[in-house]
C-alpha cells in the first residue's frame, strides 16, 4: 500500500505527523487486539500505548515481509504477554491430570445457541477469565497458536497450555448458559 509505505518512510525518519498518521490509522484496531488481553480499557489502553513506543522505536527494522498490520499486531500480542509477566498475572496451574475425557467430549459437543451474542458481551466475558485462562484462549482461538507456540511463548509445559484452555472453554460455557445464551445442556462443574 502506497499509503502505508510513505506514513513508515516518516515514522523512520522520526516525523511527528507520520507517528500520528500511524497512530490514527491503526489505534482502533490494535486496541481491540489489547482488550481480548487486558482485564479491562485502561489496561488495554497502557499495554496499546506501551507497544506503540515499541512500534516507533524499532519501525526500522519492518523488513515489508508479510503485512505491516500483521508485523505491529506480533509486537502488541508480544508485549501484553511481557506486560503480564512483568506484572506476575500468569496463575497458571499444571493441573492436566483433574480433567478427565469425558469433560473433553462434553465441551466439543455443539450448544444449541438461544440468541446472538454480541461482541461486546462476548468481549467482557473473555476479559473476566483468569489471567492464564485469557491469554491461553487467546492465542489458541484469535491468533491461531499452537499449544506447543502457546508453551514455549509463556514458559509453560504443552499440557498446562491445554489444560487452561480446556478450562477457559468452560468457565466461558458455563457463563452463557447462566445468561441463557446456551440451552439444551447443563453448566459444567468446576
Amino acid at each position: 500500500m502506497l499509503i502505508d509505505d510513505s506514513i513508515i518512510e516518516g515514522c523512520v525518519a522520526g516525523k511527528r505527523s507520520a507517528q500520528s498518521a500511524l497512530y490514527l490509522k491503526y489505534s482502533s484496531v490494535m486496541l481491540a487486539v489489547c482488550l481480548r488481553y487486558a482485564q479491562n480499557r485502561d489496561e488495554a489502553e497502557d499495554i496499546l500505548q506501551e507497544a506503540f513506543l515499541k512500534i516507533f522505536q524499532h519501525i526500522s527494522t519492518y523488513r515489508k515481509e508479510g503485512s505491516f498490520e500483521g508485523w505491529m499486531k506480533r509486537i502488541m500480542i508480544n508485549h501484553a504477554l511481557n506486560y503480564y509477566r512483568k506484572n506476575r498475572k500468569l496463575p497458571f496451574h499444571e493441573n492436566i491430570e483433574s480433567i478427565n475425557e469425558m469433560e473433553i467430549m462434553e465441551l466439543e459437543e455443539p450448544q444449541a445457541v438461544h440468541a446472538p451474542v454480541s461482541a461486546e458481551k462476548l468481549l467482557a466475558l473473555i476479559q473476566k477469565l483468569p489471567p492464564g485462562y485469557r491469554l491461553v484462549f487467546n492465542m489458541f482461538v484469535f491468533e491461531e497458536y499452537s499449544h506447543k507456540e502457546i508453551s514455549e511463548a509463556l514458559s509453560i509445559s504443552e499440557n498446562t497450555s491445554k489444560s487452561q484452555l480446556l478450562k477457559a472453554r468452560k468457565m466461558l460455557r458455563n457463563r452463557l448458559f447462566d445468561l441463557n445464551i446456551l440451552q439444551n445442556t447443563a453448566p459444567i462443574n468446576e
